[in-house]
């Protein structure tokens, strides 16, 4: 899809194809109320814009439309919409030991009991070993810190999808 092609989609086909890129319904309300969009440079600006104009509870909203990292099952399930996507972007994490997916699941459920949150991370060019390390790393950190590195996360990723869905 080209940006001249975002722009003339209909109002609810634009929410639909923006919804993949992000999960927060106020990024993707006012990111469709912005087209039209001059040139891919002025849509990313405008998301990243959007994305760090937004409050906690909207940052927390697009979280929940992630699978666990690893969690595979889940992908396949709850989040069909995203799952390309999703799964590509965590392609670091395919033929990995069950020692390592072990470790992840519990290090997701330990960040989601501290943080209230799964663990966001842009998982793309990393292997499992490196989201391991960052997983056990950010765990320690300061609640407010790690939604600032979530929500850093999640812009990249955001902006990763916006890219795929200009360049099918």
């Amino acid at each position: 899809m080209t940006v001249q092609e975002l722009n003339s989609l209909p109002y609810h086909e634009a929410v639909k194809q923006l919804t993949i890129c992000c999960g927060s319904s106020k990024w993707v309300e006012m990111m469709t109320n912005l087209r039209p969009f001059l040139n891919r440079t002025e849509l990313l600006d405008a998301a990243k814009k959007t994305w760090f104009s937004l409050t906690n509870q909207d940052w927390l909203e697009a979280f929940e439309h992630h699978p666990k990292i690893g969690d595979l099952e889940s992908l396949r399930n709850k989040f069909q919409k995203t799952a390309e996507f999703s799964l590509s972007e965590q392609i670091g994490l395919n033929d990995v030991s069950e020692d390592i997916l072990i470790r992840l699941e519990k290090g997701n459920r330990l960040y989601e009991n501290k943080f209230g949150y799964i663990f966001i991370v842009c998982a793309a060019g990393k292997n499992a070993e490196e989201i391991l390390a960052l997983l056990q790393a950010r765990i320690n950190n300061d609640p407010k810190e790690e939604l600032l590195i979530a929500t850093n996360d999640q812009n990249e990723i955001t902006i990763l999808r916006i890219e795929k869905l200009l360049d099918p």
